[in-house]
């Protein structure tokens, strides 16, 4: 993990190289909204385009329309708790 993530996401980043360690850099660019970002909601983390191993001319990101979406969604889920 460079050191410029770490630095700008101290707590978020031993978390995203734990997901890289166990799981793969694809593994965690496909799943990253679903069980890395999650941690947004008690922690900074950056958005997946941060991620130092993004590549935007071969992995997908969300629109802020879908992101958008997945954020009410959350809402709703938490507020049905």
């Amino acid at each position: 993990m460079p050191d410029t993530l770490a630095d700008e996401y101290p707590e978020a980043a031993p978390f995203i190289a734990e997901a890289v360690e166990d799981h793969g850099e694809e593994w965690v660019l496909e799943n990253y909204y679903s069980e890395l970002y999650p941690l947004s909601q008690v922690m900074a983390m950056p958005e997946k385009e941060e991620l130092p191993f993004f590549d935007p001319d071969t992995d997908e990101t969300m629109s802020k329309n879908d992101q958008i979406e997945m954020y009410e969604a959350w809402a709703e889920y938490r507020e049905n708790l």
